[in-house]
Order: C-alpha cells, then sequence, then structure tokens
C-alpha cells in the first residue's frame, strides 16, 4: 500500500516503504549517471536524483514520471562531508528507507604528476572517494534496519591499469575497489553488498573532447569495436543492485567492451 506523499523539486511522488525500493543516484544530471537514474526507474525503483543543484535534475525527474515511474530531486554537494551526510539522512528520512546507493558523482583534475598540485590531488580524492566512503556509511545504517542494501560505486578502468595524466583520478578509482570491498566483508551478514562498476571509455561529453584519432585508437584496442553507452554501464548497475544480485558482493566489474582484460 502506498502510504507517503511528498513533494521533492516541484516533482509530487508517491512512495511505498513496503513494496517500492528507494535507489539514490549521486551526479544523476548527465552522463553515466542519467542513465543509470532511468534504468533504475524503468526497473522500478524511486530514483533520488542528486546533484548539487536541484534545478538540472527536474526536467529528468519530469521525463521519469511521466515515463510512469517514480523520481525526486535533492541537492546533495558530494565535496562536503557534512553536508553529505546531513543530506542522506534527509533522504532516509522523507522516505523511512534507502535500499540502493549507486556513487556516480565525481570530478577531473587532470594533470602529469610531476605538475600536479596538492590541491588537484586532494580535491579528486575527495570529490570522487571520500564523498563514497561517507555516504555508503551513512546509508548503511538504514541498510541494515531492512537487513537489504546495494551499494554501487561507479569507478573506472583508469583504477585497474592506471592512465597517464590522471594520478589522483586513478588513486580514487582503485580507492572505491578497496572501500568496496571492505564494506562487503563488513556488512555481508546483514544483506548488503557492495560492488564497483568499472566503465571504460563510454560516449559521454567528457569523451566528446576527445579527437578522432584517439578514440579511434581506443576503439581499436578493443575487443568490442565501439565505445560504450550510458545504458552499458546502466545495465550492469541495474543487475548488482537487483533482489537476484545477492551473493555478488566486493567485485570490481569492468563493462569496457574488453579494453583491459589483458
Amino acid at each position: 500500500m502506498v502510504h507517503r506523499s511528498a513533494r521533492e523539486g516541484a516533482q509530487e511522488v508517491r512512495v511505498s516503504a513496503s513494496e517500492t525500493r528507494v535507489a539514490l543516484v549521486t551526479g544523476a544530471s548527465r552522463g553515466i549517471g542519467r542513465a543509470i537514474a532511468l534504468r533504475l526507474a524503468r526497473d522500478g525503483r524511486h530514483v533520488v536524483l542528486a546533484s548539487r543543484s536541484e534545478g538540472p535534475l527536474k526536467d529528468l525527474a519530469a521525463t521519469i514520471t511521466e515515463a510512469g515511474g517514480s523520481a525526486s530531486v535533492v541537492a546533495l554537494d558530494v565535496g562536503d562531508a557534512e553536508a553529505l551526510r546531513a543530506g542522506v539522512e534527509g533522504v532516509i528520512e522523507k522516505h523511512g528507507r534507502l535500499d540502493i546507493v549507486v556513487n556516480n558523482a565525481g570530478i577531473t583534475r587532470d594533470n602529469l604528476s610531476l605538475r600536479m598540485t596538492d590541491d588537484e590531488f586532494t580535491e579528486v580524492i575527495r570529490v570522487n572517494l571520500t564523498s563514497a566512503f561517507v555516504t555508503a556509511r551513512t546509508a548503511a545504517r538504514a541498510m541494515m534496519r531492512n537487513k537489504f542494501g546495494r551499494i554501487v560505486c561507479i569507478g573506472s578502468t583508469s583504477g585497474v591499469v592506471g592512465n597517464a595524466g590522471q594520478a589522483n583520478y586513478a588513486a580514487a578509482k582503485a580507492g572505491l575497489a578497496g572501500l568496496c570491498k571492505s564494506l562487503a566483508r563488513e556488512l555481508g551478514g546483514k544483506g548488503i553488498t557492495a560492488n564497483v562498476i568499472a566503465p571504460g571509455f563510454i560516449e559521454t561529453d567528457m569523451t566528446a573532447a576527445l579527437p578522432a584519432e584517439i578514440k579511434d585508437k581506443v576503439v581499436q584496442a578493443m575487443a568490442i569495436k565501439r565505445l560504450g553507452q550510458g545504458e552499458d554501464i546502466a545495465a550492469a548497475v541495474s543487475y548488482v543492485s537487483s533482489d537476484d544480485a545477492g551473493f555478488l558482493t566486493g567485485q570490481v566489474i569492468c563493462v569496457d567492451g574488453g579494453l583491459t582484460m589483458a
């Protein structure tokens, strides 16, 4: 039975605490995050769309609700640990639960290591890694009460094999693997899983700026001769966050067309 009606970001949502799983997706306004949000909504989740500003998310929330899904928006600054904790707690209080967390928000500050500043390094670690820890730690308490939870971190193949000019980014993404493996061991007995989905080269605003010759070189190195789509990552997230994936935890799953299998 639906028992809660809330007004969030000018979108009226109705959430069932007994039937509808609630999923929080950070960095949901575009690219991979947007694709993940659309897929989870299609899977029947109530999707809480998060970014630093609610404005860009309202159109996405409208798209989801017009298609028969359920969505709301919330402003979360993942770079501010205390504000992030309070924001996630607010989501839990509003909906009475939080079943799925997708830590997708991230930034790049690329530079060669010898030229990289301390600020460039620590900012990427704070936004891409520390935020995932804060979100998971806060959400885990609600998940433990319901004896169900899915913590999903969006990593990168850069965190698996490294990448020149991305020491900060690769370190943060590699850190997500250690974080999720530790969470998996700590929380597995409570019905909570933690996994990393590591995208390869995906067609996004970021990769659109790359020269054609670089993209062609990457494609030639892949077993599947195309760049990935946001929907490829969303499909993997859909599975690892599902009820069927209860025996899958502590894994780094590279969704990269075979780029890093060597």
